[in-house]
């Protein structure tokens, strides 16, 4: 219904993003060595995987690691000790890559658990080593890349759906629901009769995507009936993906047609948020 001039607008509005988020895949395999007067460090901590994102003193990437893990859960840090741990292995990775100390870093977290775990995500970057100089919510954070004036952000990550309304490039509402990739994987778990850990895998595999979208068919749903009533007294025009469950092919389309709005998604909506993050770092006071 929207996919040709979706095509467009997409290929249009998602240019900045899309040549940051191929740099960054390039640099996550091959590093640039050449010195930096500094390093903005984003980490990502999400449901099931930890992103982090190094950018130079212009701002582009340089270095960058992702590891699957288990140490958040609805976007909460439940194995504190496991994430520093992981968080400061990936900090040692890249530094020796770049031949230096990584000193400031920013986080994120999901929109409306701030008061809830602001300081456990804190706690983590600090713990592993950085000077945490900014910590923002993860909508805010996806539109330094995004750069949407107008129109619903949403990111979908392993355990929730967080939502962001934006009119004239500000945020003006944020909500976040407990439905998220781990729902995605129980589904495919039930209906193939494979354990957890099995379907997680199996989800992840694009040449898989074809064959279990129209089994996670009823949660997409669910998905766009969270966005639908959480937008419904805004005037919002378009929506934009993002977020590591987002990279499940033709999800995008499942959720325009339920919302009848224009959905799009950048080429690799897992590494919006991280570099967000990254671009909203700055140096210490």
């Amino acid at each position: 219904m929207f996919e040709r001039s979706d095509m467009k607008l997409a290929n249009s509005e998602f240019s900045y993003c899309n040549t940051l988020i191929e740099n960054f895949e390039t640099v996550t395999q091959k590093p640039i060595t050449a010195p930096s007067a500094v390093y903005y460090t984003g980490v990502d901590l999400g449901t099931a995987y930890i992103v982090m994102a190094v950018l130079d003193e212009h701002f582009r990437p340089v270095a960058g690691a992702y590891e699957f893990a288990n140490v958040v859960k609805d976007g909460m840090v439940v194995d504190y000790i496991g994430a520093i741990h992981i968080v400061r292995k990936m900090k040692q990775k890249i530094e020796k890559q770049l031949g230096t100390e990584l000193v400031y870093a920013a986080a994120a977290l999901p929109p409306g658990t701030f008061e809830l775990d602001s300081g456990a995500i804190k706690n983590v970057v600090e713990g592993a080593g950085f000077e945490v100089t900014n910590v923002l919510d993860e909508p805010t954070a996806a539109n330094a890349v995004l750069k949407i004036r107008d129109g619903a952000i949403v990111d979908v990550g392993g355990g929730t759906t967080g939502i962001a309304v934006l009119k004239d490039g500000n945020v003006v509402y944020v909500a976040d629901e407990p439905t998220g990739g781990t729902h995605f994987s129980l589904v495919i778990s039930g209906a193939y009769k494979m354990p957890f850990d099995e379907a997680e895998i199996y989800k992840r595999n694009p040449e898989n995507h074809k064959e279990i979208l129209p089994v996670l068919q009823p949660v997409i749903e669910k998905v766009a009936s969270i966005i639908l009533r959480h937008i419904r007294a805004y005037d919002v025009k378009e929506i934009y993906l993002v977020g590591g469950t987002c990279c499940l092919q033709g999800m995008e389309k499942i959720i325009a047609k339920q919302t009848r709005l224009p959905t799009m998604k950048p080429q690799n909506p897992m590494f919006v948020t991280p570099l967000g993050i990254a671009l909203s770092c700055k140096q210490g006071e």
